[in-house]
């Protein structure tokens, strides 16, 4: 599964994959493998990735177009 937002996120905000691995504490290339979907991303990332952009995790899923966090 490819996860779209995840590298719409990353354009949205001119962050290269290198950058933003980096802020969230993996390598380029496994941000690399979570963006293209050759790997699935751990929940831990998923949650880390909600936090750094401020939307919902089940936004950047896709289970929803409502990107607001809901605390």
């Amino acid at each position: 599964m490819q996860y779209k937002r995840i590298r719409q996120m990353r354009e949205d905000h001119d962050l290269t994959q290198e950058q933003l691995g980096r802020a969230l504490g993996v390598s380029q290339r496994m941000y690399a493998y979570y963006e293209s979907g050759q790997h699935m991303p751990p929940p831990p990332f998923l949650c880390a990735l909600a936090d750094f952009y401020s939307v919902s995790v089940d936004w950047i899923l896709e289970r929803t177009d409502n990107p607001a966090v809901n605390r």
